[in-house]
C-alpha cells in the first residue's frame, strides 16, 4: 500500500509540474491570468491534499482529504478542457494532460470507494 501511495504522490507531483509549465505559457490577458490561476491552484491542491491524506489522523479524515483531491482534480479537468477548446495554448500536448487528469480521477475515485468500504 505504501508503494502505491508513493507512486501516486510522485505522479501528482509530476502532474503539478506539468500544469506549472502549461500555465507559464498562458498570456497575461485577463482570461489567461484567470484560467492560469484557477488551474494552477486546483491542480497543485490535489497533490498537497493527497500528501495530507497520507498522514491523516483517522479513516474519516483520510476519506475527507481524498474527497478534496477528487474535487480538485475534477476542477482541473474542467480548466484543461476549457483551455483545449478555446485554443488558448497551441504548443502544448493538451491531450496527454487531459488523459492524465482522467487517470488520476479514476485512481482517486477507486481509492475512495475502497476506503469507504473498509470504514
Amino acid at each position: 500500500m505504501e508503494h502505491q501511495a508513493n507512486k501516486l504522490t510522485e505522479r501528482l507531483l509530476d502532474y503539478g509540474v506539468a500544469i506549472y509549465k502549461l500555465t507559464m505559457k498562458l498570456d497575461a490577458s485577463l482570461p489567461g491570468k484567470h484560467v492560469a490561476g484557477q488551474l494552477f491552484r486546483s491542480s497543485t491542491s490535489a497533490g498537497a491534499n493527497y500528501e495530507e491524506a497520507c498522514g491523516a489522523a483517522s479513516r474519516a479524515d483520510f476519506i475527507h482529504k481524498l474527497q478534496i483531491v477528487l474535487k480538485e482534480l475534477r476542477e482541473s479537468h474542467y480548466w484543461l478542457r476549457l483551455l483545449h477548446k478555446s485554443e488558448m495554448v497551441l504548443d502544448f500536448d493538451m491531450h496527454a494532460l487531459i488523459e492524465e487528469t482522467k487517470h488520476l480521477i479514476n485512481i482517486v475515485a477507486k481509492s475512495l470507494i475502497t476506503a469507504k468500504k473498509n470504514k
